[in-house]
């Protein structure tokens, strides 16, 4: 079989005055590629990733220096995600001058209201194809973006320029019929996500995108399922059961960066106005953590 793709999404750590902390990113990032094993990486691509309140400049300088740091060792995508389709062009030319593999576009919200009509989010993402020469991702994830219906995401997945999908839905029977109607089917390569990510493989489709440490586990688990060892590969799937949904309320950006400090791969705190996890939720992550494949590193102490 086609080993299955793992797309990662570096967390961006923040310095004390709110820029982009490069050291911790170049550590984050040679971490990524060693040890989560990414077969390729996201620059400024999805929320978790908290680019959103970077000005466009500072935008653009985090696509620069995550491409930097990965230094050839991985493909990288590139977000180009923004309301104004003129926006998401720019930045994929940007992507395409510092050498990016692809580019991710989210399927955008109306800037004054109401949902997109499917024609809507044709026309959109027809506009950006016709301009932009990078393999185009169509990532989907309702609330920051549009709910896209299944016979819209079918129709988005046969424009040409889209060749891969991020779906961020854990609907079991909008992802078997997706996989079925567009991986399968020959359209597009569609990932998923952390919960889903077995079933993903079983089903025929091509993967997952997550942020890390989420996506060391993930790597481990690919692995088993090549091996064909779906013993191990189910017991690591269920590593995802409660890491991250117990300690969602936070939102994954806290609770991916509060699992990497954990593992010694400290990455910062959330951008503010929003707060890691409190102690005891530190505590109960770092006991968690430790019956995963995560308890290879030695955990910081939780109230460090």
């Amino acid at each position: 079989m086609n080993k299955p793709g793992l797309i990662v999404a570096p967390l961006t750590p923040f310095t004390s005055d709110l820029k982009v902390d490069e050291a911790a990113l170049r550590r984050q990032i040679d971490y990524i590629v060693k040890d989560c094993g990414a077969t390729m990486v996201v620059a400024a691509g999805v929320e978790a990733q908290e680019y959103t309140y970077l000005s466009m400049d500072e935008r653009k300088a985090l696509i620069r220096r995550t491409i930097e740091f990965v230094d050839g060792r991985s493909p990288v995508m590139v977000g180009i995600s923004h309301p104004s389709f003129r926006t998401s062009i720019e930045l994929a030319h940007y992507a395409q001058d510092l050498g990016a593999a692809a580019v991710q576009l989210l399927a955008p919200l109306r800037p004054f209201g109401g949902p997109p009509t499917d024609s809507d989010l044709v026309a959109y993402f027809e506009a950006v194809s016709r301009e932009v020469a990078l393999p185009m991702t169509l990532y989907l994830n309702a609330g920051p973006g549009a709910d896209v219906s299944i016979p819209a995401t079918i129709a988005l997945a046969q424009i040409d320029r889209v060749q891969m999908i991020k779906e961020s839905s854990r609907d079991l029977a909008r992802v078997s019929r997706l996989i079925v109607e567009i991986d399968r089917a020959g359209h597009a390569r569609y990932f998923t996500t952390m919960q889903m990510l077995l079933i993903t493989l079983q089903l025929g489709g091509s993967g997952a995108t997550m942020p890390p440490p989420g996506a060391e586990i993930a790597r481990h688990l690919i692995d088993a399922y090549v091996a064909r060892d779906y013993e191990r590969a189910v017991a690591l799937q269920l590593q995802f059961a409660l890491f991250p949904a117990k300690w969602m309320h936070r939102g994954l950006a806290p609770v991916m960066k509060a699992a990497m400090r954990l593992i010694d791969v400290p990455v910062g705190e959330p951008y503010p106005p929003y707060v890691s996890l409190n102690r005891d939720e530190l505590a109960s992550l770092a006991a968690l953590l430790k019956t995963t494949v995560l308890a290879r590193k030695e955990p910081a102490h939780a109230d460090g």
